[in-house]
C-alpha cells in the first residue's frame, strides 16, 4: 500500500475509534476532540484524588499562569481535526486567555480578581476537582485537575515520583522532547525534515553546544560522582527515564503518540510501524545544553567589540577613540538601573588598566567559520509527495521547520521579577510577582507540574524533558525565579595556527598549546533528511563540522600580527552542562530550603548565568549564579586575548575545562533589601554585564520606577498593587518613556503646520503614561495610535539622523552590529516578528544621554562626544524635525508591513504574540505585552509547621522513604 495511502486510512480508523491512554489505572480520562467525525471517548467517573493540603503554608496566596496549555501532545487525529475544524485537545490552550486578559483587566485589579487572571497555586487537588487519577507505577499517582489539567505527582517512594515526573514529561511534551534532543545533537534536519528553518537552528547550536556522544556521558558521569547528591542525581535521572520510556512503550502499543511522528516519518498509524527511540540519559544532556546555551550564557561578543574598538580607533584615533569605546560599552554605566540599589559593589569581568595579550584582527579582518559540507539539496521547496485529499490540510504544515530557526540567534533574556519586603506590605509578609521570559510556542517549552514525595515538595515549571524537578516555582513554604543575567562567562581566544610539516594557512587544522602543534578535534555530523507530507522540501543531506580545540570551538578566522589565528569561544560551562542539576534538586527539597541564605547556598551551584530570586513569609533573598572564571589581572574579558598560558583563566585545565571560579562571596547577592527588580538589568556597581545597553535607559527603569512610587512616602502594598505595576511596565513603550520626553525638550514648541500635530499626539501620549494599550477590551486598536505609529517609523531614522553624520558610517556600523537600533513590539526590521519580548536591545540610553548633553544637562557617564547637530542645540533640534518629516511620510504598511498573520499596515497585529507552532496545533493571536511567559504572584503568610517539615530535616532523612510516609501521615 502506498504510503501516503496508509496515512489516509490512518485518519480515517483513528477519526473512528476512541483513543485510549493505556496505564495501570485508577481511572483514565482521555482528552477527546469534540468536533466532527471524531467520536468522543466516553469518560470514566473519575475516583477521589488527594486533597489539598489543608497546612499549606501559602494559604491560597499563591498564583501562576503559562500560556497557553498544559497539554502539548497531539495525536494524528486531533492534528486533522483541528486544521480541518479548529478543534483543539483538551487542556491546550485553557490558560491563554486568562494570560491575555491581563493586559485590559489590571487597572482596577483587587486582591480577589487574581484567579481572573491567574491559576490558584496551591498544593494538590480539591476533591471535586480531580478530573483524572493514574498509577503508572505502584509507587506514584498522578492526579490531573480539571481546571488546567496539570500533573500533581505524588509518590510513596523518591523513585517513584521520579517515574511519575517522566511519564508526565512524556504524557505532556513527547514530541517536543524529541526536537530538542535532536537539536541538541545538531541532528533536527535528519530528524525533523530539512527545510531551511530546522537547518539554520541545528547550525546555530551547533556552533555551541558540539560534543560527541563520549562527551555528553562524560557529563552523566561526574555528576553522578559529586557525593550524596550526585548519585542521588544520577538516581533520579535513571527513575525519570523510566518513566519517560513507559509511556513511550504504551503509546505505540495503543497508537496513541504524537500525531507529528506520522507526519515527519517516523511512524505508520496502520501498521504500527515507528522508529520512536527511548530516551537515554545523554539525550538529558543535549537538552540541557539547548535550554542553558538558550537563557544560562553570557558573553563571547569580544571579536565585535574588536571591531567596534577598531573603527572608532580609526575614526578618532588611538586615545579618544579608546575614549569613545568605552562610552558607548557602558561597562560600569554610574546612571545605569541595579539590582543591588544600595550602594554594593561586586567587581567582576572589570577592564584593566593596562591590558595585556589583547589579540585584534588585523585590518578589522574577520572570516566566519563555515560549517556546512557536502550539501546534496536545493533551498527550493517543491512537494514530491503526491498528498491524499484527505491529508490536504496537513500539507507542508512543516514547511518553514518545527522550531523557529532564530531560536538562538536573539537571546531570550526577557524574565522579569519583583520582590518587595515585608516592611512595605499591608500583611508584613514580602510580596513576589516574577518569572522566566522564554518565548511564546505551542506547545510551550516550559511544562507545569506538582512534585510531591521523599525529599521534593515543589509545584511550578520546568524545560520538558529535564524536568525530574521543578526548576522554578515554589516550594513548601517558599518561591524563586529566575532572570537571565548575561554575565561574561564566555571569552575568545585567538588561537595561533600552524602545521606539523609546513608553514600555517588561514585554513590550517592545527593549532598551538602551550607550545605544541596539536590537530584540532573535526566534530561532524551528518543529516540526510525526506520529503513528507508535512515538509516537502526535497531530499537531500549536508554534513555539519565544528572544529573543537582546547580553548573552545572554532568560530572565525583572521590574522593578528601578521598571523592566522582562529577565533575560539569557551565557555565555562562547557562540558558541565547538567552540574546544574545539583542546585535544582536542593530547590525542591524542604529539608535543604530553610533560609534565604540556604537558598542562596543551592543557588551557587546553578553554574549558567542567572540572577535568582527568593521569598518565603518573612524574607527576600537575591543571588546572582555563575561559573565565573577567575582571569588574570592584566585581561581584559571584553576583548579577545591570544591562547597562551599567559592569559588563560587561573587554574585552567585544558583537559577538562576546569578553573578557579569566583567565591560565593564575589557573586552579587543580598538579603531583604527594601525591594528588587530584574529586567535583565545591571546586577550591582562594578559588575560587568557582558553586553552592551546598560546605560542610562534600560528596560528595568520601568519596573524600578513603579516599585519606588508604589512604597513611596512609607505607602503600603498588596499582592494586587504590585501586579498591577508590573503588568502597566508590561505595557509601556521604553523609548516614548523614557527617551521621548528629551526629544520633545529639544523640540520645544512647533509650528510647522505638517509636523505640529503629530509633535501634539506625541506629547500627549507621554502625558498619558506612554502605553500601548488598547481603546478598549478586544478593540485591537491602540489609544493614541497615531502618535505609536510616529514613533515606530521615527525611531530608526532618529538615532540614523542624531548619530551617523559624527560616527562615520564605519563606526556607525561596527556599533550597530553590536547592538541593534530598535526593539519595538512588532520589530519589523528584526528577526522575529510576534515574539512578545520588546526594548531588551536598543540605542536609547546612548540617544538619551546625546540629547541631555546637548541640553546643557548634567550627564554621569557622559558619551565619548556630543553627536546630535554636532553638539549645537539649534542644528540639533533641525535634525529631529528633518527626520520626523521623513517618518510622517512613511506608510503604515511599510511601519508594519504584512506577514503570515497579519495584513500590511495592522498596527495592533503586527504588535500581537503569536504563539509559534512547535508541533500540529496552533494558537490563536494575544494582544502584546512584555511580560513573563511564566508569571507567579506569591505571597506567604506562613512558615512550615516545625512539627511536619521541621528545618532538622536534611537531605538524608527526605531520602528515607518510610520517614516520609510517617510525615505525610501526621
Amino acid at each position: 500500500m502506498p504510503k501516503n495511502a496508509r496515512l489516509a486510512l490512518a485518519v480515517a480508523l483513528l477519526t473512528a475509534t476512541t483513543t485510549v491512554t493505556a496505564t495501570t489505572a485508577t481511572t483514565a480520562s482521555a482528552a477527546p476532540v469534540t468536533a466532527p467525525p471524531i467520536t468522543a471517548p466516553a469518560s470514566a467517573a473519575p475516583v477521589a484524588g488527594p486533597t489539598a493540603l489543608a497546612d499549606d503554608p501559602c494559604l491560597g496566596q499563591c498564583h501562576d499562569i503559562v500560556p497557553p496549555g498544559q497539554s502539548g501532545n497531539a495525536t494524528l487525529a486531533d492534528i486533522l481535526a483541528h486544521k480541518v475544524f479548529g478543534t483543539r485537545p483538551a487542556h491546550s490552550a485553557d490558560q491563554l486567555g486568562k494570560y491575555d486578559a491581563l493586559a485590559s483587566g489590571h487597572k482596577g485589579l483587587t486582591n480577589a480578581q487574581l484567579t481572573n487572571f491567574f491559576n490558584d497555586a496551591s498544593f494538590g487537588v480539591p476533591a471535586n476537582q480531580v478530573e483524572s487519577t493514574i498509577s503508572p507505577r505502584a509507587d506514584v499517582t498522578i492526579v490531573r485537575d480539571k481546571l488546567i489539567g496539570m500533573p500533581h505527582i505524588t509518590g510513596t517512594t523518591r523513585s517513584g515520583t521520579q517515574f511519575g515526573a517522566g511519564y508526565a514529561a512524556a504524557q505532556d511534551r513527547l514530541w517536543l522532547m524529541d526536537l530538542f534532543r535532536h537539536l541538541g545533537r545538531g541532528q533536527l534536519s535528519g530528524f525533523a525534515g530539512g527545510a531551511e528553518g530546522n537547518r539554520v537552528l541545528e547550525q546555530s547550536f551547533v556552533k555551541q553546544i558540539a560534543y560527541t556522544e563520549a562527551d555528553l556521558q562524560a557529563q552523566i558521569d561526574r555528576v553522578a560522582a559529586q557525593g550524596d547528591r550526585g548519585r542521588q542525581a544520577f538516581q533520579d535521572v535513571t527513575d525519570y527515564l523510566q518513566g519517560v520510556n513507559a509511556y513511550i512503550t504504551q503509546a505505540i502499543a495503543n497508537r496513541n503518540f504524537p500525531g507529528e511522528y506520522v507526519l515527519t516519518g517516523h511512524a505508520d498509524a496502520i501498521t504500527n510501524w515507528n522508529d520512536i527511540q527511548p530516551f537515554k540519559a545523554t539525550d538529558l544532556v543535549a537538552i540541557a545544553a539547548v535550554v542553558g546555551g538558550l537563557f544560562g550564557a553570557g558573553g563571547g561578543g569580544e571579536v565585535q567589540n574588536a571591531l567596534v574598538r577598531l573603527a572608532a580607533q580609526n575614526k578618532y584615533g588611538a586615545e579618544a577613540g579608546d575614549r569613545v569605546w568605552r562610552s558607548f560599552r557602558a561597562r560600569n554605566d554610574p546612571e545605569a538601573t541595579l539590582t543591588l540599589h544600595d550602594g554594593q559593589r561586586f567587581p567582576y569581568a572589570t577592564e584593566p588598566a593596562n591590558p595585556k595579550g589583547v589579540a585584534l584582527p588585523d585590518g578589522g579582518v574577520v572570516t566566519p567559520e563555515p560549517i556546512v559540507y557536502d550539501q546534496t539539496t536545493s533551498s527550493a521547496r517543491q512537494s514530491t509527495v503526491d498528498t491524499p485529499d484527505d491529508l490536504k490540510a496537513l500539507e507542508g504544515i512543516f514547511a518553514d521547520g518545527v522550531l523557529p530557526k532564530d531560536l538562538l540567534s536573539r537571546p531570550r533574556g526577557m524574565s522579569n521579577a519583583v520582590a518587595i519586603s515585608g516592611a512595605h506590605t499591608t500583611t508584613g509578609n514580602p510580596i513576589a510577582v516574577w518569572g522566566p521570559q522564554t518565548g511564546y510556542f505551542a506547545p510551550q517549552l516550559l511544562m507545569l507540574q506538582e512534585l510531591n514525595g521523599p525529599g521534593l515538595r515543589a509545584r511550578g515549571v520546568s524545560f520538558a524533558g529535564v524536568n525530574m524537578y521543578v526548576q522554578l516555582g515554589r516550594g513548601l513554604d517558599y518561591s524563586w525565579s529566575a532572570t537571565s543575567s548575561g554575565q561574561d562567562i564566555t571569552d575568545t581566544y585567538a588561537v595561533e595556527l600552524c602545521e606539523p610539516n609546513g608553514q600555517p594557512t588561514a585554513n590550517s587544522a592545527h593549532y598551538l598549546l602551550r607550545g605544541q602543534c596539536v590537530p584540532m578535534e573535526r566534530l561532524e555530523r551528518k543529516n540526510a533528511w525526506k520529503s513528507t507530507v508535512a515538509d516537502p522540501t526535497p531530499a537531500g543531506s549536508y554534513t555539519l563540522v565544528v572544529y573543537r580545540t582546547k580553548y573552545g570551538l572554532v568560530q572565525s578566522r583572521a590574522k593578528v600580527g601578521g598571523k592566522f589565528v582562529a577565533y575560539t569561544a569557551l565557555r565555562s560551562t562547557y562540558l558541565r552542562e547538567v552540574d546544574p542539576i545539583i542546585g535544582f534538586q536542593e530547590f525542591n527539597d524542604p529539608g535543604a530550603i530553610t533560609s534565604a541564605q540556604a537558598f542562596q547556598r543551592a543557588a551557587e551551584r546553578v553554574g549558567y548565568a542567572f540572577n535568582w530570586f527568593y521569598a518565603d513569609a518573612n524574607d527576600i533573598a537575591y543571588f546572582n549564579s555563575g561559573l565565573n572564571p577567575v582571569r588574570k589581572a592584566d585581561v581584559d574579558p571584553d576583548l579577545p586575548v591570544k591562547a597562551e598560558q599567559a592569559y588563560e583563566w587561573q587554574n585552567w585545565n585544558p583537559d577538562d575545562n576546569s578553573a578557579a571560579y569566583t567565591a560565593f562571596a564575589q557573586h552579587p547577592q543580598s538579603v531583604n533589601q527594601d525591594f528588587y527588580v530584574s529586567w535583565n538589568n545591571k546586577q550591582a556597581l562594578d559588575h560587568s554585564s557582558g553586553g552592551y545597553g546598560m546605560s542610562s535607559v534600560h528596560r528595568g527603569d520601568l519596573l524600578d520606577k513603579r516599585v519606588r512610587a508604589l512604597i513611596a512616602n512609607g505607602a503600603k502594598v498588596d499582592r494586587a498593587a504590585v501586579t498591577k505595576a508590573v503588568a502597566e511596565a508590561g505595557l509601556a513603550d521604553l523609548r516614548a518613556e523614557r527617551v521621548l520626553p528629551e526629544v520633545l525638550r529639544v523640540l520645544g514648541t512647533v509650528a510647522d503646520a505638517d509636523l505640529a500635530p503629530t509633535v501634539q499626539k506625541l506629547r500627549a501620549w507621554v502625558t498619558s503614561g506612554s502605553l500601548r494599550t488598547e481603546t478598549s477590551k478586544g478593540s485591537k486598536v491602540y489609544a493614541h495610535a497615531d502618535a505609536i505609529r510616529a514613533l515606530d517609523a521615527w525611531w530608526p531614522l532618529l538615532v540614523d539622523a542624531q548619530f551617523r553624520p559624527g560616527l562615520g558610517d564605519a563606526l556607525n556600523s561596527a556599533l550597530v552590529g553590536a547592538l541593534q537600533v530598535d526593539e519595538a513590539p512588532s520589530d519589523p526590521r528584526g528577526v522575529q516578528q510576534h515574539k512578545g519580548s520588546a526594548f531588551q536591545y536598543g540605542w536609547w540610553g546612548f540617544a538619551q544621554k546625546d540629547l541631555r548633553a546637548v541640553l546643557g544637562d548634567q550627564v554621569a557617564g557622559p558619551l565619548g562626544a556630543k553627536y546630535c547637530g554636532g553638539g549645537d542645540l539649534a542644528r540639533c533640534r533641525q535634525v529631529l524635525l528633518d527626520s520626523l518629516r521623513r517618518a510622517i511620510a512613511v506608510p503604515a504598511t511599510t511601519t508594519y508591513p504584512g506577514d503570515d498573520s497579519c495584513a500590511a499596515g495592522d498596527q495592533w497585529c503586527a504588535d500581537s504574540i503569536v504563539h509559534r507552532a512547535m508541533g500540529g496545533i496552533t494558537q490563536d493571536k494575544i494582544t502584546w505585552q512584555n511580560r513573563p511567559t511564566y508569571q507567579q504572584v506569591v505571597q506567604f503568610p506562613s512558615r512550615r509547621s516545625a512539627s511536619v517539615f521541621g528545618s532538622a530535616h536534611s537531605v538524608e532523612v527526605f531520602r528515607n522513604d518510610v520517614e516520609w510516609a510517617s510525615l505525610r501521615a501526621k
